[in-house]
């Protein structure tokens, strides 16, 4: 995993050096109207305070490490059969790469996947024979958005947006890595710009086959403020209702198609990751 990081960020490096494409930097926009000199005329995508306009690809190889040390578990889920909730010690390491693309000035995709080596101790209230500690790598979450803008944001109405979410089985039942089965989001945001920063709300709703449940998905506060030309920052709280998380970023745009994010998430509720630190270099074409 070590050498795969390496390269994505090798690759990211070397694009921020090169020419520049057609697009606009990412923060040239002194000559837009004050509600978009946060975050320019593109369409949101997942990826905290990034977007996309039309015609332009963005590529964005990152590392995530996840720290919690109380990770609420059930062995039944990992192939131990006793269906109860216990809290253990997990440890991963995840190197993921993110594609996304405008294909209008109202519609995106966007795709995602990633390499994890995660580790889990039990808690030793763990009456099964669940190993004191059970270690897995291979492929992680494979991910897919379609998103659309219904309205532009005007001097007089906020932008409003919408996306639909696809998560594909990576893994067998008991894993304990990837998915194991189908899960669809269905969400919808609200973005409005003013002269302390960008607000933007979102929510969703989310299908996992697997427990074949419909309930009230991800719902997020986000922040972003442009300081300069050469730096950015997004504050955001997300989460579901137990398992909320406060994520502070900083974007460094050293170059016109390229820039470095760096990021922590920090567990609100018990249930959220303690902490899970991510890094990468986006890069747009």
């Amino acid at each position: 995993m070590k050498s795969l990081v390496l390269g994505l960020f090798a690759l990211g490096l070397w694009a921020g050096t090169s020419r520049a494409g057609n697009f606009p930097g990412h923060l040239e926009t002194e000559n837009l109207p004050k509600y978009l000199r946060d975050r320019g005329e593109g369409i949101p995508l997942s990826q905290f305070g990034t977007y996309v306009n039309d015609g332009q690809w963005f590529v964005y190889p990152f590392f995530e490490y996840y720290h919690d040390d109380n990770a609420e578990y059930a062995p039944s889920d990992l192939g131990f059969g006793l269906d109860e909730d216990f809290r253990g010690k997990y440890r991963a390491y995840e190197g993921l790469i993110f594609i996304g693309y405008g294909l209008t000035d109202r519609l995106a995709f966007e795709l995602e996947a990633a390499i994890i080596k995660a580790k889990l101790e039990k808690s030793s209230a763990d009456p099964t024979a669940l190993p004191a500690e059970l270690e897995e790598s291979g492929l992680g979450d494979v991910e897919g958005q379609i998103r659309y803008r219904w309205t532009k944001e005007t001097q007089s109405h906020p932008e409003v947006f919408s996306y639909f979410e696809t998560v594909i089985p990576t893994q067998d039942e008991g894993s304990l890595i990837g998915t194991t089965d189908w899960e669809f989001k269905l969400g919808a945001g609200v973005t409005r710009g003013f002269g302390f920063g960008t607000m933007t709300v979102r929510a969703a709703i989310e299908y996992d086959k697997a427990e074949d449940v419909v309930e009230l998905g991800e719902m997020a506060l986000e922040y972003l403020r442009r300081l300069n030309s050469h730096w950015r920052v997004y504050v955001g709280v997300e989460g579901t209702q137990d398992e909320v998380e406060f994520i502070p970023e900083a974007q460094w745009h050293f170059s016109r198609r390229a820039f470095l994010k760096m990021n922590s998430a920090f567990g609100l509720t018990s249930k959220a990751t303690d902490w899970a630190p991510e890094v990468g270099v986006l890069i747009s074409f």
